[in-house]
């Protein structure tokens, strides 16, 4: 009897740190899913991959701005009857702006891309692996995730979900073959900052901004080694060594000084 092919699914896997994380996947031989909301991409991204080796590349539209597109992805994959034996929930966005003055559709958006897409992605496949008695999750994180992020609130309000859910699934599947990774870069050459609005952001220096592949490098051998978590980059973890013993409302009378724009207006 032949056995099942398996596959890699990856959320947000057309550009940026989750398409530098499915070349890894691809160059060690493992079959993908790429799911994200440009087809014009994913195709892009799909020719690219599959020049990478023998591989099986398969791209999914799917729109996880809205959560109910997370539950039609699941469906979706197993009605083909593909199996995912590693699932890596890298889609997420930011948005830059005071709280008071932002757009609250919008952060609602974010919410659920960043956190309910991915619980409803994890609870689904996580059971699957469950049942077959193995499997491996690698969640995108972010630095942000440990400290309040005035200018991005609702932002960084995603990634400390993200860590502390992620760490706590991790310790309810610890002795079942599971296993559940975060991801952790700080600032990085991707779209994100075009996206959340944020290159007029202190924050933002395009010579300082981390390569995506080194993040992806990072998250991707952190998870074959069944770390827990991994922060990309030796400053980032520098970084996260302060925060821990640094006071919340310090970092975020730090982080309101330096993500607030660059003219200096308030």
């Amino acid at each position: 009897m032949e056995t099942q092919r398996t596959y890699t699914l990856i959320t947000g896997g057309s550009s940026g740190i989750g398409l530098e994380l499915a070349k890894l996947f691809a160059k060690d031989g493992h079959n993908l899913i790429l799911a994200a909301r440009d087809q014009s991409e994913l195709s892009k991204a799909q020719t690219q991959l599959k020049s990478l080796g023998n591989i099986d590349v398969i791209t999914i539209s799917k729109d996880l701005f809205h959560m109910e597109q997370a539950d039609d992805l699941y469906r979706e994959i197993r009605g083909r009857n593909l199996m995912v034996d590693v699932l890596v929930n890298n889609a997420g966005h930011g948005w830059y702006g005071k709280f008071e003055e932002t757009e609250l559709e919008m952060e609602l958006s974010i919410i659920h891309l960043n956190i309910c897409s991915l619980v409803i992605l994890t609870k689904h496949f996580l059971k699957d692996m469950i049942e077959r008695g193995s499997g491996k999750i690698l969640n995108t994180s972010s630095i942000a995730s440990k400290m309040p992020g005035a200018w991005q609130s609702v932002y960084h309000g995603t990634k400390a979900f993200v860590q502390s859910f992620s760490e706590a699934v991790r310790a309810e599947v610890k002795d079942r073959d599971i296993v559940i990774t975060t991801l952790l870069p700080g600032p990085t050459d991707t779209d994100f900052f075009h996206k959340a609005g944020m290159e007029i952001s202190k924050m933002y220096e395009k010579d300082k901004l981390a390569d995506p592949a080194d993040v992806a490098k990072e998250g991707y051998d952190a998870l074959m080694k069944g770390d827990d978590m991994v922060v990309a980059g030796l400053k980032n973890k520098m970084q996260a060594a302060q925060m821990a013993i640094t006071p919340d409302s310090k970092l975020a009378e730090k982080m309101f000084k330096d993500q607030q724009p660059k003219d200096g207006s308030q």
